[in-house]
């Protein structure tokens, strides 16, 4: 079995400030990798296999091109992923490529770490831990230029509440309850 080459929690960091990634996106970035590790160990204690940090790296860094992303309107999911590729982290790429939209929004099975991403981050506005709800509002807001967008951003968000479903269906706690429980656990992202 081969294992994927995972950077460490500092090197992590240092890439987050090579690449001058703002203020406000690093702690969001920070509060994406508290939900989605906090999910994750919640998850393999009922029998799933995540890769805890596997699951902390990429959260950290999903956001790595979305700095300059402002300047130049790429699409700082695919150009993150690429450029942890192509710096030797090409499963670290996968999981950032994928963290706004999944390839495939499995019905059934184990939940993937590449799953976990993507529902954090979309529990996630700015630093502050929301549901889906009000998360979808600011999207729309932020990026619904047109009926067009709108029209698949609604589509995106009904595939994330069945996701949500899926991953709570494992779980012994409400979407609801994330919050709460979150605060109340040690910081192993800031660490």
């Amino acid at each position: 079995m081969k294992y994927p080459k995972i950077p460490t929690h500092e090197q992590c960091l240092q890439m987050m400030g090579e690449m001058q990634m703002m203020d406000h996106i690093v702690a969001h970035s920070l509060q994406v990798c508290r939900v989605a590790l906090f999910l994750a160990e919640e998850l393999n204690r009922n029998n799933h296999d995540l890769n805890c940090e596997l699951i902390r790296a990429a959260a950290l860094l999903h956001d790595i091109t979305k700095t300059r992303s402002f300047d130049t309107g790429e699409n700082h999911a695919l150009t993150g992923g690429r450029f942890m590729a192509q710096q030797g982290y090409p499963e670290i790429g996968e999981l950032i490529r994928q963290h706004v939209k999944l390839d495939e929004y499995p019905a059934d099975g184990m939940l993937s770490e590449t799953a976990i991403i993507n529902y954090a981050d979309k529990r996630v506005l700015h630093d502050k831990i929301v549901g889906l709800n009000k998360r979808l509002e600011y999207i729309l807001q932020r990026y619904a230029r047109n009926a067009g967008h709108r029209q698949r951003i609604f589509r995106l968000w009904e595939k994330t509440k069945t996701l949500e479903d899926r991953i709570f269906s494992h779980l012994e706690f409400s979407p609801a309850e994330l919050e709460g429980l979150i605060r109340a656990g040690d910081d192993k992202c800031a660490q």
